[in-house]
């Protein structure tokens, strides 16, 4: 193990509350177009509509909503939207792919599609929208259905959406006829050539999101668990790499991540502190048929933790993962209000890029962030998820943040305000429009604009 150290301090004006990064921020950008060192489009507008305020210059366009009906006549629109993706089509045409992260308890469940439904008892799933080139909705449709607590996912490199089912729940809970906690192969343009078929080998654990090595389809994956004892960062190595869809169902093996002597990320304080060696473990029994797989037994030298891992893409020869937060009150090693850690498969290095207090007292200007994208035209997106106005915030590489979004919808369910977060924030193949959904009340925007 060798443990090298930098430290690279960006902070915004003093407008935006002095928020500071600490880490080597511009490493989150590997593999984006260079920013043109502009920190945001101006103050946000109030919606006369109230649904969505945006700076002067940009407009949005209310895709989907939940309740209403879908296209293709198979029911209402489902609830709690999530986790989503585009892919370009035919024609100019653009294909979004959009999460449902139902619970049993679902406002409005998934509705059941033969030949695209797993289990009739679960209530989650995708719905894919069909767009023109001009953001105009030709047709909407399930895409999988009969699956639960349908988070994030990720893209894979011929087109398809990995669904992430964030629940371990078995067969006989909550009215489910099968068990769950798989990932699922979807794809947006012909749901019905992928079908509802989990891809077992990739592990059945509470999935967050993936990330596709492009090079040579290793699948990296995020468990999370904010209860001890905490989740793992995974790689699925395929026997049948980048072999297209439905390549993911000949199978391979799941391992799950080892830093030599360090058992719980948390405990890692020091932004540019790197591991080298990394090891992968064969997880013992990927189905978790009697024992959680973070439980289960990885010999001698045991496994390393982490508390919340969430988010994870693919940048230049990297893959970058989330931990959204730290608390030694539930059991973690150590505080912090999150982590993005880098690992280099060729080197087999793990490095902490960046770390958000509590001793930098490293914040966004409001709280809780979660989706975030990579921007085309250099930076990140951020999807807010707290209390009060919920905001999707923009990140340039010099660290400066700025609000590109807030959204106004009252779900009317308390005397105050209860704003529903953002989700699946994303951008079109051409790079002109983000698609950004609201959680709940479910609603799917396209976001157009003088864009830098």
């Amino acid at each position: 193990m060798s443990v090298t150290r930098r430290h690279a301090i960006a902070r915004t004006s003093a407008s935006l509350a002095g928020i500071a990064f600490t880490g080597a921020f511009t490493e989150l950008f590997t593999g984006t177009s260079a920013a043109r060192g502009h920190a945001g489009y101006g103050p946000l507008v109030p919606d006369p509509d109230g649904l969505l305020d945006l700076p002067k210059g940009f407009c949005y366009r209310v895709l989907s909503r939940q309740g209403d009906q879908l296209r293709s006549g198979e029911g209402p629109v489902p609830s709690n939207h999530d986790g989503m993706a585009a892919f370009a089509g035919r024609s100019g045409r653009v294909h979004l792919v959009r999460n449902h992260e139902n619970r049993a308890d679902a406002a409005v469940a998934v509705p059941t599609v033969a030949g695209l439904t797993y289990d009739p008892g679960a209530q989650g799933g995708c719905t894919a929208i069909t767009l023109d080139g001009r953001n105009r909705v030709l047709g909407e449709r399930v895409a999988i259905a009969g699956t639960a607590v349908n988070c994030a996912g990720g893209h894979t490199p011929w087109g398809t959406w990995l669904t992430c089912e964030e629940t371990e729940d078995k067969a006989g809970t909550n009215g489910y006829a099968k068990d769950h906690g798989f990932v699922f192969e979807v794809d947006g343009a012909d749901p019905q050539c992928t079908g509802a078929v989990p891809l077992t080998a990739m592990g059945r654990f509470q999935h967050e999101a993936i990330a596709v090595d492009p090079r040579n389809g290793t699948v990296y994956e995020t468990e999370d668990a904010f209860v001890k004892p905490f989740g793992l960062f995974y790689r699925f190595v395929p026997e049948k790499p980048l072999g297209g869809t439905g390549s993911l169902r000949a199978g391979g093996t799941l391992e799950a991540m080892r830093v030599p002597g360090v058992p719980d990320l948390s405990a890692i304080q020091e932004t540019g502190a790197s591991f080298d060696g990394i090891e992968w473990v064969r997880v013992p029994d990927p189905l978790a048929r009697r024992t959680p797989i973070r439980l289960q037994d990885f010999g001698p030298k045991g496994i390393t933790h982490a508390q919340k891992l969430e988010g994870c893409y693919w940048g230049g020869s990297s893959v970058y993962f989330v931990c959204s937060f730290a608390h030694s009150a539930d059991g973690s090693a150590a505080d912090h209000f999150g982590q993005v850690w880098r690992y280099d498969p060729h080197r087999r290095r793990l490095t902490l890029v960046i770390v958000f207090g509590p001793d930098t007292d490293v914040r966004l200007p409001g709280e809780s962030p979660d989706n975030i994208c990579l921007a085309p035209s250099g930076g990140l997106m951020v999807c807010e998820d707290g209390n009060g106005a919920q905001h999707v915030y923009g990140l340039t590489r010099r660290g400066e943040v700025y609000a590109m979004a807030r959204n106004r919808q009252n779900t009317g369910t308390t005397r105050a305000p209860a704003w529903g977060e953002f989700a699946g924030v994303t951008f079109s193949p051409d790079g002109r429009t983000m698609y950004v959904n609201c959680y709940d009340p479910g609603t799917t925007f396209a976001v157009t604009g003088r864009w830098h």
